[in-house]
């Protein structure tokens, strides 16, 4: 158990700080067999607390200097397409409370997450005030919950986005609100904001970080974030997914299949980055001067690992990091190696 509390974000940020977060939990989950495709509901927190327990624990080891309590998709709209609106709260609270927990007990941040709702429709005041009332719950119970500061994420529309900061600063006492926008194939939000714009204009409305997370790899992402910064006055944020966009395919969402299907959610491996793709990608933010890093959908600890690593960072997962000069075929002593390549000769 951490007996100091530790910097606040604001603080570390101030000074200059690099904070890595780890998300990605929703696909983590999913492949793990946890949670399931398509309805995406964060059900594992209720079903299977001690593997959300394991996750964030897993994620501080690798590096991760916050756990992000795993309410992503975890709001009123969601957990009423599943019929299961009952359990909204208790889904929320434990949440939380796994999250704080690991967060005392590791001296890391805890931060509380609202998201996209995919009910958004700014002509339509009925669907804002939904809106408005989905975020309002969920930040009052982090708020209640214990979090350091509130997450608001995957945003495509700036109307939302900006809903969802003005609800971090109506009901989150405070807390500082960091809010990150996905970016599609074209560079501009679905209510026609050019996307380094739309950062803009969330900083000046009081958001503490803006940036991007999700939907696009460090390839296609990185370029935007460093077009914006020179304009942008608060902290930036990067947390790209870990798949090999490219010009033609700047989001994972376009990906095609071999046979020409779409290849998101369910075929990405073909795509992912590698290790060595992030650490190149934890460089470029640190060239940049990005300030709050980590990896999103498709996260994995030894992605979080090399992240940490590329920015002088040695977390506990660093003891185990590769040492090839061990390696039976590829490493330093020659009899070992001698033996594998007179082997290799057979196959």
């Amino acid at each position: 158990m951490a007996t100091t509390k530790p910097k606040g974000l604001l603080e570390r940020l101030s000074s200059g700080e690099t904070v890595i977060v780890a998300e990605g939990y929703l696909f983590e989950f999913e492949r793990r067999g946890y949670l399931q495709a398509g309805s995406y509901v964060p059900e594992v927190v209720l079903d299977h607390p001690e593997m959300v327990t394991s996750l964030h624990r897993e994620f501080v080891h690798a590096g991760s200097d916050v756990v992000l309590a795993f309410t992503y998709y975890g709001h009123r709209e969601k957990m009423r397409l599943i019929g299961k609106e009952q359990l909204l709260e208790p889904m929320n609270r434990t949440a939380l409370r796994l999250a704080r927990e690991v967060a005392n007990e590791t001296g890391t941040l805890m931060a509380g997450n609202i998201c996209n709702t995919n009910v958004y429709d700014s002509a339509d005041p009925a669907s804002v005030e939904n809106v408005r009332a989905m975020f309002k719950e969920q930040i009052e119970w982090a708020v209640e919950g214990g979090a350091d500061y509130i997450v608001a994420e995957r945003f495509d529309n700036l109307g939302e986005a900006k809903l969802a900061l003005d609800c971090i600063k109506q009901y989150g006492k405070g807390l500082p609100a960091v809010v990150t926008m996905i970016v599609l194939r074209d560079p501009v939000t679905l209510d026609g904001v050019p996307v380094k714009d739309a950062l803009r204009q969330l900083a000046d409305a009081g958001a503490d970080v803006v940036g991007f997370n999700c939907g696009r790899g460090p390839t296609t992402l990185m370029p935007l974030l460093e077009a914006a910064k020179d304009d942008i006055k608060v902290p930036l944020a990067a947390i790209p997914v870990p798949y090999r966009t490219t010009e033609e395919h700047p989001n994972f969402m376009s990906f095609q299949t071999q046979n020409g299907g779409n290849a998101y959610p369910l075929e990405l491996e073909p795509h992912l980055c590698t290790r060595f793709d992030i650490a190149e990608f934890g460089r470029t933010a640190g060239r940049i001067g990005v300030q709050y890093v980590g990896v999103c959908c498709g996260n994995s600890s030894h992605y979080l690992r090399a992240l940490a690593e590329s920015l002088g960072r040695r977390p506990a997962a660093s003891k185990y990091s590769p040492d090839m000069s061990k390696h039976y075929a590829f490493g330093t002593d020659d009899t070992l190696s001698k033996t594998y390549l007179d082997a290799s000769e057979k196959f």
